[in-house]
């Protein structure tokens, strides 16, 4: 069985598969106010004067310190984004329609400024820029022919892990489905500490969590592998400390981004489990985004992850966090086979959290009696 997880990657314990060589981000800064590097870095990427880069930026930053640090030269151009809802396939393709009517020299490249959201974006217009069709086309594995644009990952907020992935998970048409490519992953990579400053605690905390269920899914998962293991284990540590220690909120934020980049690269030579799998159904049909997503639904799943359930219910407590409820009460018997659909749809995320017979224990009622918790 030829097996690939949500990144793209082959199952590490199928032989037959063999050892996938696959992509790292070649080039990342960290530390406070690197951000002010940005241009010097760019420069030499430059093709020149009319060949402008493109920045996406979360549209939190209009008229704020943050967009004026943008290094624009020459016809640059900045693009604010609202990163309200999650990322979708006929929102990239009229980000590049626009790039591509408004400029007539291919940009030097593309920068994403924000949390999750934008980086996808960033990622997903950066192929389309240099692969023709719609975003909806290479949905899927390693579907992407032509080496995309070149592309800058700068998060404003940390957790999700989409600084270090191969992924860019979009809403298409008629399904939830990551774009998993080698050429996927960022040229660059800009980890700015104080780029977080001022994230509303509610996200900094359900974020925060997509980084966390990232490695109790991973370390509990059938593709755990030394590789994954490793960086696994220490997101879970750096997590512990920010959400139960008492660090100072510089501390805080320098550690939580070395988590969610530590965190990104457990999952990318293994896989994420059941909590995922499930919130891919809520973020299709009520549109609910990743982070809670996960968190409404791993707060039921004991069963599952016992340990990791407790000390998420630990760190809920100490940072005075109370999850919405009723979010699927009003539901119909037709939404709720649409969100089971979609989450069973995600096979290498079950084979990961339960073996290849998940199908035994898995199934739509299973799936439904957990959704009418929520």
């Amino acid at each position: 069985m030829d097996t690939k997880n949500d990144m793209g990657i082959k199952k590490a314990s199928d032989a037959k598969a063999g050892h996938r060589n696959f992509p790292m981000v070649p080039r990342v800064v960290f530390g406070k106010n690197s951000f002010n590097q940005l241009g010097d870095i760019l420069l030499p990427k430059r093709k020149h004067s009319e060949a402008p880069f493109i920045f996406l930026v979360d549209d939190v930053f209009e008229g704020m310190e943050v967009a004026a640090r943008i290094p624009l030269i020459f016809n640059d151009q900045i693009i604010f984004v609202s990163a309200d809802e999650e990322p979708k396939t006929t929102q990239v393709d009229i980000l590049v329609q626009k790039i591509q009517t408004e400029f007539t020299e291919v940009p030097s490249g593309i920068v994403g400024i924000g949390g999750g959201t934008l980086l996808d974006l960033a990622k997903a217009v950066a192929i389309l820029l240099t692969n023709k069709g719609s975003s909806a086309l290479y949905q899927g594995w390693d579907l992407v022919q032509k080496p995309s644009l070149y592309h800058v990952g700068i998060p404003t907020i940390s957790g999700t892990g989409a600084e270090v992935s191969r992924t860019t998970v979009l809403m298409g048409p008629d399904k939830k489905l990551g774009i998993n490519s080698d050429y996927t992953t960022f040229d660059q990579v800009i980890l700015d500490p104080n780029l977080t400053q001022g994230v509303a605690k509610e996200q900094w905390f359900y974020t925060g969590m997509d980084c966390f269920i990232h490695c109790i899914e991973s370390l509990n998962g059938t593709y755990l592998n030394a590789f994954s293991q490793s960086y696994g284990e220490k997101a879970l540590e750096l997590c512990k400390e920010v959400y139960l220690g008492e660090l100072s909120s510089e501390e805080s934020r320098d550690k939580l981004m070395m988590a969610s980049w530590h965190g990104g690269m457990s999952i990318a030579y293994s896989q994420v489990g059941v909590a995922h799998a499930m919130s891919y159904g809520l973020g299709y049909l009520l549109g609910v985004k990743h982070g809670i997503g996960n968190c409404l639904v791993f707060q039921y799943l004991e069963e599952f992850y016992p340990h990791g359930v407790q000390l998420f219910n630990q760190m809920m407590e100490k940072q005075g966090v109370i999850l919405p409820k009723g979010i699927c009460a009003e539901l119909s018997d037709t939404d709720f086979d649409i969100m089971i659909e979609v989450a069973m749809g995600m096979e290498p995320l079950w084979e990961n959290a339960l073996g290849e017979d998940w199908r035994r224990i898995i199934t739509p009622e299973k799936l439904r009696s957990i959704y009418e918790k929520i």
